[in-house]
This record gives C-alpha cells, structure tokens and sequence, in this order.
C-alpha cells in the first residue's frame, strides 16, 4: 500500500488560485476589495493561505460564478450599426448577430437569476451546491445539516464533481436523521482532534482511535446500506447521465473548462487542500483506512 500523502497545513497563493480555479492576481484584488483578509507574509515575503482562506476562495468563486457581484459578496460576508454598414443586407447581418447576441445574454441572465433564487430558497450555502447534490439532502430535517457539513460538500464538489459529492451528502443525510449516529460521530471527531502536536505518532492513542474511526464507519456504512440510499444514489447517477450524454468526440473541449472541472485522484486532492492536521492524526486516519481495507479482503 502506497504511504499516506500529507497534506500541506498551508499553501502559496499560486497553489491556492490553482485549487479554486482562479488566478493569484484575482485573489490579490480580493484582499483589495475587503473579500480576503490578506494574511501576514512569511519569513520568506510569502503569503500562505489555509484551510479556511480556501473555503471563502471556494464561496467568493461559486457566487461570483452565479453573477453575483464582488461588492455584493463582500457585504454578504459582512452581515447600433457601424459606420460602414449602409446597406439593407449589412444592416440586417449587424441586426441579426445582435440579436442573437441579446439573446444569449438573456439566456445567461435569466440562468444567473434562477441561480439567485434557488440560493434564497435553500439558503446561501445549500443552494450554492450542484442541483443533484442539494436534492440528495432534502430528506434532512430542517436545521440539521451544519455548515462544515456544507463546506465539506462544497470541497467534494470541487474536486470529484456532484456524483462524488452525492455519495458524500449521502453520508450527511444519515447522520442527520439518526442523532445517535451524529453523536458518535461528533464524540470520534473530537478524539480525533485531540491528536495534536504533542501526541507522538506512535502513542497508542492512535492506533485507538483509528480503530474507533473504523468502528463507526462501519456501523455508519451499514446504516446506508440498511436505509437504501445507495439505490437512491444510483438512481440520482442515471439521472446525471441522462442529462448528460457524451458529445461529439471530435469537438475539443474548452482548456479552462476541462481544467475547471476536472477530477482529480484522493492523493493529488489532499497534497492541494490544506488541512491543519498533526503526524499523529494523519497516521490514525492512515491505520483507520488499513483497517477498512483489511476488513473488505477478510473472506
């Protein structure tokens, strides 16, 4: 088995922009415009960026994406024919392409406006996720998803695309209709945060932890199985392809598209997004995927 990758507690801001799918320059213009509070530079002149600048980076994006104003964002965080043309068939053309210009403009708009309503109904941060992905957590009942629920969701979309956040918000829609299950998870989370800097990777707190983690996943993966959400799952992935049939293979995609929405493996999404995790909670997640591991090749 491959060594566990570690992720980078903080990142430059080329790494950073590279992430969200942005430029550095546009982060810059960010901390000019009050969006980012700029963070004091290293011992190197280097700016850093964690886990937190990234999910505002991701948020200021997606909303943005939506057409929805810098200003408007920050304060959200804080509470004719041309000359030559004279002719009736050089007229008509400029018209024409006008009017098909006007056209796709409205279009765009009134795709920009169902975004912004959409967000009012769900609420800010579930409505900033993929359709397919916040209709997986309609079944939750009301005030029980969290926000880091929702960042994480919005992170998993980043990176696997809705189908891969599916699964995800598959997990948070157990959790919040089983409060006993949420407690366990609140109570492992919480030991594993308590693997700090000044726990040795070797203390056998690790390797107990670890297996705790493996213990509720477990329970937890069952409880999914048991409720038939991975059917329902199966079903929200036919509908994706449905609506999404391969094109023309010999039409290119657009770079930045591809770039934009590109999937990327677990190891190359941790080594990009930083978390502020200590060695010896990095190696009780890696000892918790081993036991998983080992536990689906047991006969």
């Amino acid at each position: 088995m491959h060594p566990f990758p570690t992720p980078p507690r903080e990142v430059l801001i080329g790494d950073a922009a590279a992430f969200v799918g942005t430029t550095p320059r546009a982060i810059r213009h960010y901390h000019q415009v009050g969006l980012l509070p700029e963070r004091k530079r290293g011992s190197d002149g280097r700016r850093r960026y964690g886990y937190a600048e990234i999910i505002r980076l991701l948020w200021i994006r997606r909303m943005a994406d939506a057409g929805i104003a810098l200003d408007d964002v920050r304060d959200a965080f804080t509470g004719g024919a041309p000359a030559d043309a004279d002719s009736d068939d050089e007229v008509a053309g400029v018209l024409a392409r006008l009017e098909d210009t006007l056209v796709a403009q409205m279009a765009e708009l009134q795709k920009k406006l169902s975004s912004v309503q959409r967000m009012r109904t769900l609420g800010s941060r579930l409505g900033l996720l993929d359709d397919f992905v916040s209709s997986r957590l309609e079944a939750a009942p009301v005030g029980s998803l969290r926000q880091d629920d929702l960042d994480t969701l919005l992170v998993t979309e980043r990176i696997f695309g809705p189908l891969g956040a599916i699964a995800q918000a598959s997990r948070f829609l157990t959790l919040a209709l089983h409060p006993e299950l949420r407690t366990e998870s609140d109570r492992v989370d919480a030991a594993e945060a308590a693997l700090d800097d000044t726990v040795a990777v070797d203390d056998p707190r690790v390797a107990q932890v670890a297996a705790e983690r493996h213990a509720f996943e477990t329970t937890l993966m069952s409880v999914i199985e048991e409720s038939g959400q991975l059917e329902e799952d199966d079903a929200l992935f036919d509908a994706w392809d449905e609506l999404h049939l391969p094109k023309d293979t010999d039409t290119a995609p657009d770079s930045d598209t591809a770039k934009d929405t590109r999937v990327t493996s677990a190891a190359e999404a941790i080594q990009a997004m930083p978390y502020d995790f200590s060695p010896a909670r990095l190696r009780s997640m890696e000892l918790a995927v081993r036991l998983g591991v080992s536990a689906e090749q047991a006969p």
